[in-house]
């Protein structure tokens, strides 16, 4: 196997010898539609098994040869998603003010804003982000280490969810009422304190470390 495969954004799959790839695809969000054309274009033509949708909003293409890889990727003219790795995974948005009835916050704004400066950012260990424009949380925010709800009267900041192994934890509130910019700056010290805490493992885990008292404290709350 090449030593480049995770940079080409593969992952090997069950049978030990095809690939899937995870085009990156910013809060699922298609509007150039050529783009679904190339991607059943590549699928025919390298014989993949499936074009699987995923719960991250991304669309994996499944079942590829090593030697098509470079191939592929210059066909389809996309850049990989994040999808494994220590770092911050693609953001989950809902569909926010842009689409949604009910929207109270614009989820698609702030979540592109957030994924196009912090998708794929180097981190000690995975790291997930939600923005739902609405308390129903649609892109279940309040089960990813960041994430951000819409009320009528800003965002509510939650931190240190997750729903993987066998002790999930939901979120803590850790701000209410934060508009866009305070929002996004409360996420950058977020940030900061976890690359600085330099810890493998989710933040809600250090989080219950250091208490919920500490961590507010630490980011001026």
């Amino acid at each position: 196997m090449a030593d480049d495969i995770l940079e080409k954004g593969a992952i090997l799959q069950r049978d030990k010898t095809s690939f899937a790839i995870a085009p990156h695809i910013p809060g699922g969000i298609i509007t150039d539609f050529d783009m679904l054309r190339r991607l059943a274009d590549v699928a025919e033509k390298y014989h993949v098994k499936a074009i699987k949708l995923t719960s991250a909003q991304r669309l994996v293409v499944v079942g590829l040869q090593e030697a098509d890889l470079d191939q592929v990727w210059h066909e389809l003219a996309m850049k990989p998603g994040s999808a494994i790795g220590l770092c911050v995974r693609s953001v989950k948005i809902c569909p926010g003010t842009d689409f949604c009835r009910i929207g109270l916050q614009d989820a698609v704004k702030v979540g592109l804003a957030l994924d196009d400066k912090y998708h794929g950012y180097e981190l000690p260990y995975k790291f997930k982000m939600g923005v739902s424009g609405c308390p129903n949380s649609c892109a279940e925010s309040t089960a990813k280490d960041i994430g951000l709800v819409g009320f009528k009267n800003g965002w509510r900041v939650y931190a240190g969810g997750f729903l993987s192994g066998i002790k999930p934890r939901l979120a803590d509130v850790i701000a209410d009422e934060l508009d866009d910019y305070q929002a996004m700056q409360l996420i950058d010290k977020v940030i900061g304190w976890y690359i600085e805490a330099n810890k493998k493992k989710r933040l809600g885990k250090i989080i219950d470390e250091v208490s919920l008292e500490k961590f507010k404290q630490d980011l001026g709350l």
